[in-house]
């Protein structure tokens, strides 16, 4: 997983190209996106194939979208913008960019000029010459605030990776490469993005997500919208990321699971207590033991039928709807079944 390319962060000229989507989440930038448009078209002026970028402001309540307009108003028709009703958050900015991206590739990226769009050409053509489905950036050499930002995010991309098995250097960078046809199958919600990668991973095979070092600048604009009250945060999608990636199609295991820990410590408690009432006579209808026993049992049968309620909530999403519980990558043959040649049996008289 951490196969990563250290080369010289320069514009590496592309040998290979695909229809490009830039999509750039924006709140409270108008300092920044006029510099940050004009840094995209110098970084992506030699591109090979057709770009665009996207810009979604997400209820911006200073001159952000003023500033867009007056670009796209100097002859910037490559650049389209999306205004959300209210501020929405980070996580549904970015998804609102990537529904309306219409690339074969997909970057996304932070409107504060921290990530440098320099280094898209190089990302983009190492995608698609190693046929991978995500590159993430690694800011190696950061340049931010060691206790505030630097230690919590170290802690955080470690405990991320361990839980969720996708072991990456920076979760935390917004500037990703995707393939669209992998990124267009995951919906992201509440303040998700951060886990993208882990996501992806329950789409394609974590062999096919690699990282690449990338050059990261101090912010010049504006103030930062992060910082270490996020930490709580972060925790609960956490925990919330390990369910799907590990039960969600099949919930009554995590349920069960539970459910047979507190049925099986409830059994033996309330088997302790009938054999030392048999065997030595003691009473044991006073005993605070004899209450846990029976909750634990108690409990443990409301998380086995939890467990099978979930399940049957599972099975008619799946069957109600046209969601499958797998994912093609491509198949050899034309769409449609009637389509697929036979294997014929050998005719009568006729060598097989």
């Amino acid at each position: 997983m951490n196969d990563v390319t250290e080369k010289s962060v320069v514009n590496a000229p592309v040998t290979e190209a695909c229809p490009l989507s830039v999509v750039v989440p924006l709140y409270n930038e108008e300092e920044s996106v006029g510099p940050l448009i004009t840094t995209i078209n110098k970084a992506l002026k030699d591109y090979a194939a057709s770009w665009e970028l996207v810009l979604v402001d997400d209820g911006s309540n200073d001159n952000t979208v003023a500033v867009v307009r007056k670009s796209l108003e100097a002859g910037n028709a490559h650049v389209h913008l999306i205004q959300l009703q209210r501020n929405f958050g980070q996580t549904a900015a970015m998804q609102a960019g990537i529904d309306h991206a219409r690339g074969d590739v997909i970057v996304t990226m932070d409107g504060d000029l921290q990530n440098d769009p320099i280094d898209i050409p190089r990302m983009v053509a190492r995608l698609l010459r190693e046929d991978l489905d995500l590159l993430s950036g690694w800011r190696k050499d950061r340049h931010d605030n060691l206790v505030m930002r630097k230690i919590p995010s170290r802690i955080a991309n470690r405990l991320i990776g361990s839980i969720t098995g996708v072991r990456l250097h920076d979760y935390g960078c917004s500037l990703k490469v995707y393939r669209a046809t992998v990124i267009k199958n995951i919906r992201l919600y509440g303040e998700m993005h951060r886990f993208i990668p882990a996501w992806v991973a329950t789409n394609t095979s974590p062999l096919r997500i690699k990282e690449e070092v990338v050059k990261h600048h101090a912010r010049q604009y504006g103030e930062s919208k992060y910082g270490i009250s996020r930490a709580y945060r972060v925790l609960l999608d956490l925990m919330f990321v390990y369910f799907f990636m590990r039960f969600r199609a099949r919930p009554g295991h995590f349920f069960g699971r539970i459910g047979l820990v507190m049925g099986g410590l409830g059994g033996l408690i309330l088997t302790y207590l009938v054999f030392i009432k048999l065997v030595f006579g003691e009473q044991i209808g006073s005993r605070p033991l004899l209450l846990l026993g029976v909750l634990l049992v108690v409990v443990s049968i409301q998380f086995f039928t939890t467990g099978i309620m979930s399940e049957m909530m599972t099975r008619t999403y799946y069957e109600s709807s046209d969601t499958r519980p797998y994912i093609l990558t491509q198949r050899s043959q034309a769409e449609g079944d009637d389509d697929l040649p036979w294997k014929l049996p050998p005719q009568a008289g006729s060598p097989e």
